[in-house]
């Protein structure tokens, strides 16, 4: 019996062994086409630089003599072009006015494609030569990582839980946009620098004057007075309240004074005095945010900074037609090579 017992286990320890053996082979060739894999992807990212170096090499004259013909016509009209100037003004919409107040601007740089300087006269009681010097209208917001913050927020704690737990941060990042940013930028540029201070008052009253957001802020306003109203009568009342505890806690005081007895009161009057402390802070505290929502909430859009009386000259590398119509020769010139290689390429891909 023992006899034929131990053949039989000399054979399942060869097949132990040959199976470990074709494990780790499957195991080493995995690895080596891991690394291979791996290498084939840096070799072609050396080719592909090595193609783009070779290419440049190949027609850097071409390339050159491009840049240096769009780089003098940049000069020419740097040279012959009259300086712009620019001014921002910074703004706070309130009450859903964003979207109007964007509308507007784009329509103010409609009338300035359009040329249509006797619509920028009237609208800005500008004289003719300031009318015509204005280039450009433009907004953008103010991006900050904060406002999305806070508005994630404010809608987690006007919601219930089981709503937000299904709507991300990450989602509700992806649905912000541009009129969601609690502060926005408007830029106007002109030739002249001395038309700015005109044109802010004018903008702003092409929103605050709508009734419908001047209705809102009314009513938002007489809301936020009254709840403010409501928490300084709450405030009057728990200091007579603390005032009646404090007369009870003294008597009480009083009384053990006089002569042996066991306090069964005094604790629960204690605790009620905390509570009417911890009341009272709370209400302070939502009256500070009152009093900020108030600032807030006065005007249908709050002016953060206004248009600068003189406007900034505007300059910098990627301003000047130099430089711009130069990188876009050099750009030309290559798209164009590009293209005659590829069609080289295609003639000659089915031979």
């Amino acid at each position: 019996m023992s006899a034929n017992q131990q053949p039989t286990n000399t054979n399942n320890n060869k097949e132990e062994e040959v199976d470990l053996g074709s494990l780790f082979v499957i195991i080493g060739k995995g690895f080596s086409n891991f690394f291979n894999f791996i290498g084939t992807i840096f070799i072609g990212i050396f080719n592909f630089i090595i193609a783009i170096l070779i290419f440049l090499k190949e027609n850097a004259i071409k390339i050159g003599i491009a840049a240096v013909i769009g780089l003098g016509a940049g000069v020419f009209l740097e040279l012959n072009s009259s300086k712009k100037y620019g001014s921002n003004l910074l703004v706070e919409p309130n009450f859903e006015s964003t979207r109007q107040l964007y509308n507007t601007i784009h329509y103010y740089n409609d009338l300035v494609k359009q040329k249509d300087t006797v619509a920028l006269q009237k609208i800005f009681g500008l004289d003719n030569a300031s009318a015509a010097s204005i280039k450009k209208f433009e907004i953008e917001s103010v991006m900050v990582d904060t406002d999305i913050i806070n508005s994630y927020d404010n809608l987690i704690l006007s919601v219930d839980t089981l709503t937000i737990r299904s709507y991300e941060y990450l989602d509700f990042k992806a649905a912000f946009t541009n009129y969601d940013y609690r502060v926005h930028k408007i830029t106007v540029i002109a030739e002249k620098n001395n038309v700015f201070d005109k044109l802010d008052d004018v903008i702003i009253a092409s929103v605050v004057n709508n009734k419908y957001f001047n209705r809102i802020k009314v009513l938002t306003n007489e809301s936020l007075n009254r709840t403010d109203s409501l928490y300084r009568q709450n405030l009057t009342q728990i200091d007579v309240l603390r005032k009646v505890y404090m007369e009870v806690m003294l008597e009480e005081a009083k009384k053990q004074t006089t002569g042996t007895s066991i306090d069964l009161g005094g604790e629960k009057g204690t605790a009620k005095e905390l509570e009417l402390f911890e009341t009272n802070m709370e209400i302070n505290l939502e009256l500070i945010d009152i009093a900020e929502e108030k600032s807030r909430k006065y005007d249908v859009i709050n002016v953060i900074s206004n248009f600068q009386p003189i406007g900034y000259e505007i300059k910098g590398v990627t301003k000047n037609y130099g430089f711009i119509l130069g990188i876009l020769g050099a750009g030309v010139m290559i798209t164009f090579l590009l293209l005659v290689k590829l069609n080289w390429f295609l003639e000659n891909y089915k031979k």
